[in-house]
């Protein structure tokens, strides 16, 4: 690979990415003009990936394209002891049987997004399952202690006297020996994945094999533009999810928010994505800026044309004749539920009415009905409704 070439690809690569361990060991990799292998786990603990998964998802599509192999790592085995990263406690372990069934999900969810030609999808339980008791406590015995305790999350709950379970030194163990299991040249993850990243790279030096590069990839924020996009925060928006849905939910972000997504999820040249950012300094409605979001990532999971088809359903809902010009017009800070927002404009008399009107499928935000009465409304312009006649226009601030 000639200086161009590899200098192309590496700045490719860094687009969207936090961190690279170690750049001149990538540089030298791309050197060699051979396809790399590129590792990248998820563990199957929940049926349905959503667009913070792709983040990471889009990068190894992306690799794939200059050339490389991907590893699609479903991590089937550590998914039954529940990865600590980020959790101030233990996770309840899944049974094989949840696991599988969430695992088959998955592989027919990535191939909307990775080619299924340059994907080879593994199990850590090809390996994981033929070790023996005493090939576990070999690999225990790799590490220390103290060495476990660095990371963060466990050693705040060792301070705050909250119980750590054994087996949950194993997870950084098991998802380093991954990397030696299967050789990889480069492994993914996003931020929060550091520390078991680098447990792969130490273990593939304790194994005599070339150290992977690591890859880190911010973390998405979810729809309240606060919290790390999560289905159990209810935060999310599903890649399986219908068009209209998925459309829905994109225009609710705050136009600030819409930045961070054009930045981690448009396949889009980043002078394009300039380009429309000067274009609403210039007075171009962020709504419709918003809109060319929506319609690229619909049709990345539902196809070509689902994407126009979503935005001009969404347009009709919210068409003149539908919503009054004049409608009534408050301004508020970030951080209120919809019940509260909704008693304190008077379009309800009580929060109670409120809870009541969310339960029947009554309300609805930008035109999509409020499922959780304990969300916060997210910084950005919003129309919401009770019923068919009730209704006002939102400004809602973020804190400052």
């Amino acid at each position: 690979m000639t200086d161009h070439d590899w200098a192309g690809a590496l700045a490719e690569i860094k687009r969207g990415t936090e961190e690279i361990l170690l750049e001149a060991e990538l540089i030298e990799k791309l050197k060699t003009g051979r396809p790399l292998r590129i590792k990248a786990g998820f563990d199957p603990t929940a049926p349905d990936l959503h667009l913070g998964h792709t983040v990471l998802i889009n990068k190894l599509r992306q690799l794939q394209q200059m050339g490389h192999e991907v590893l699609f790592l479903i991590g089937d085995f550590t998914g039954m002891i529940g990865d600590p990263t980020g959790k101030s406690a233990t996770r309840p372990p899944l049974s094989k049987e949840q696991v599988a069934e969430n695992a088959k999900t998955y592989q027919q969810q990535i191939f909307k997004i990775l080619d299924p030609a340059r994907t080879r999808i593994v199990f850590n339980s090809e390996w994981m399952g033929q070790m023996s008791a005493a090939d576990l406590i070999g690999l225990a015995s790799r590490q220390t202690v103290a060495r476990m305790m660095e990371r963060d999350d466990f050693s705040k709950r060792y301070t705050a006297q909250q119980p750590i379970a054994i087996h949950e030194f194993l997870y950084p163990l098991i998802q380093g020996y991954d990397s030696v299991a299967l050789k990889a040249d480069v492994e993914l993850g996003g931020t929060d994945q550091k520390f078991n990243l680098l447990m792969g790279r130490e273990l593939q030096k304790q194994w005599g094999q070339p150290t992977q590069t690591v890859i880190t990839l911010p973390l998405l924020e979810g729809l309240d533009g606060v919290n790390k996009m999560s289905k159990s925060l209810g935060n999310y928006i599903g890649i399986a999810e219908a068009a209209d849905e998925q459309f829905g939910k994109i225009m609710s972000i705050s136009d600030e928010l819409m930045w961070r997504y054009y930045e981690l999820l448009s396949f889009r040249p980043l002078a394009d994505i300039a380009g429309l950012r000067q274009q609403m300094a210039e007075g171009r409605n962020p709504r419709d800026i918003k809109f060319e979001l929506g319609v690229e990532l619909v049709e990345r999971f539902h196809g070509e044309g689902a994407g126009a088809e979503a935005r001009n359903r969404f347009i009709a809902r919210f068409a003149k004749s539908e919503i009054p010009e004049d409608l009534p017009e408050f301004t508020l800070d970030e951080g209120q539920t919809v019940p509260q927002v909704l008693k304190t404009i008077g379009l309800v008399d009580s929060t109670s009415e409120a809870y009541r009107h969310i339960a029947a499928g009554a309300v609805k935000l930008n035109g999509q009905p409020v499922r959780e009465k304990t969300d916060a409304i997210s910084a950005g312009s919003h129309i919401i409704q009770v019923g068919k006649r009730r209704m006002a226009r939102l400004n809602v601030t973020k804190n400052t």
